[in-house]
Order: C-alpha cells, then structure tokens, then sequence
C-alpha cells in the first residue's frame, strides 16, 4: 500500500508510525506542509495519514491549507482510501464531516491512560499513552467510539464507513518525539491538573513498547478491516 503522510510542522514527524509501515511493507511518502502547502492528490496514494500540529483547524486564514485538506480527506473517504487522523489530524477527520471542534475544558499533556470502551478494533482495557493536545471534537455522525481518557472523551473513534481511524492521542510518540515537543513547544506546557512538565515527559520510558504494540495492533486491524469492506463492496 502506497501511504502519503502530511506532516504539519517540522517537529512532529510520524515518529514510530515508520517503524509499522516498513515493517509490513507499506510505501510511504512524506508531504512537509510547514515547508511546502502542497496536498497530494488521491491518485497519489492508496491510504492517508494525517499528522498532528499546534494549530487549530480554525486557523485557516494563518493556514490555507487546512480546507483543501479536508477536502482531500472527503475525497479519500469517497474513494474508498482508508485514512489516519492523529490530534490534529483526528480533528480534521471529525471536522470534515461536520463534527464541532474547540477547546477542551483543560490541556491534557502527558502519560496518562486512556480507557476502551468499545471493541470494534483491539485496544487493551487500559493503556498508558501520550497525551498532547488542548482542543477536542464531538464524533462524527454514528461514528464509534472505542476510547476515552479521564481527561478527554474522544481519544480513539472510527467512522460509520469503516474507512476513518481518529486517534486523540499519540501512540506514535517516541523519547526523541516527545523531546522535540518539549522543546519547541516548551510554552505550551503551562501548569494544569492534565499536564505533566517536561522533566516528567522526558524521563517517561516504560510507556513506549505496550503503546507501540497497541499502535501496531491497532492498524493492522483497521487497514485488514478497511479492504474487507471495499472488497465486500
């Protein structure tokens, strides 16, 4: 499968999403949108990734690509191409199909567990994860949600086609992610209930192997579920 991954800003890289995709030999390219607002086009690929941002998806008139990307996320849905949205990227998925996006009651910043609450895909019944994010969004029209954090309802939905996988969080987050954000978006971390500072985010370790685990699980669950459908079809 040919992925393309729009990536938003220089820092927040797919991280441990390349070590699933080289391992089940996907084909993937890179489209850096904070250096060049060029979005590829749905024949340029066979499934979508849509990386995370400190922007918000109302910030279209700072970043005219936010529309064209939805569209092109419509598009991909249309077609029958699965699609990955992570924080930011979750929020354009919802968004494109016309769920409200804003801000949460407070930043959920850290390693803190998210919950399943449905099964559809394979989650554990609870999973430590990164958390990096201000905004949230209500679902989708019958979209399903499937996990939740204490601090953040939607953590974890699919769409009612199937072909959509929102994740709030960031299963794709490695010590290297995690002190890429530390640094360049040190101001973010202001104190909060939901907000762990950067000395505790980069000593974080134990985290990482169960979360890359369920992250790999989880997509190869979607993506064989994703050609189920279209076959069926």
């Amino acid at each position: 499968m040919h992925l393309a991954i729009l990536q938003h800003v220089a820092h927040e890289g797919p991280a441990a999403l390349l070590d699933w995709t080289d391992g089940r030999g996907h084909d993937t390219r890179i489209w850096p949108l904070y250096a060049e607002p060029v979005l590829p086009a749905l024949e340029d690929f066979d499934g979508l990734i849509v990386l995370g941002g400190g922007m918000s998806v109302h910030d279209g008139a700072a970043h005219p690509w936010l529309e064209p990307e939805r569209q092109l996320i419509r598009g991909a849905l249309a077609s029958g191409r699965p699609m990955l949205g992570i924080c930011l990227g979750a929020q354009q998925l919802a968004h494109a199909l016309g769920a409200e996006v804003f801000p949460g009651r407070e930043r959920e910043v850290g390693f803190w567990p998210i919950r399943r609450v449905a099964a559809a895909l394979p989650l554990p019944p609870e999973l430590l994860v990164c958390h990096w994010h201000g905004d949230t969004f209500e679902l989708p029209e019958d979209a399903a949600l499937l996990a939740s954090s204490q601090a953040c309802r939607n953590q974890v939905f699919v769409t009612a086609d199937g072909l959509g996988l929102g994740l709030q969080c960031h299963l794709e987050a490695t010590p290297q992610w995690v002190d890429a954000c530390c640094t360049h978006d040190a101001d973010y971390l202001i104190p909060g209930r939901w907000m762990q500072q950067a000395n505790r985010l980069r000593a974080e370790r134990a985290a990482y192997p169960a979360m890359h685990g369920a992250l790999h699980d989880l997509l190869d669950a979607f993506i064989a579920g994703t050609r189920s459908d279209i076959h069926q079809r």
